[in-house]
């Protein structure tokens, strides 16, 4: 990923660094990962995390 710097504008660059990885998903991947779950708490939360997709889904409509 890049982010170019100009007119040595470090703060928008960092900003933009910072907005891009954020709508990547790094930082959530980050905190999934930062400590061990166990497989069926896995599969709880993935399917906490559908569900929560599906009713904004449906919301939108």
């Amino acid at each position: 990923m890049k982010v170019i710097v100009q007119n040595n504008q470090i703060e928008k660059a960092i900003k933009d660094l910072k907005r891009k990885l954020t709508k990547e998903g790094f930082f959530s991947e980050i905190k999934e990962r930062r400590f061990y779950d166990k497989p069926s708490v896995q599969k709880k939360k993935k399917r906490a995390k559908a569900a929560k997709r599906r009713r904004k889904r449906i919301r939108r409509f």
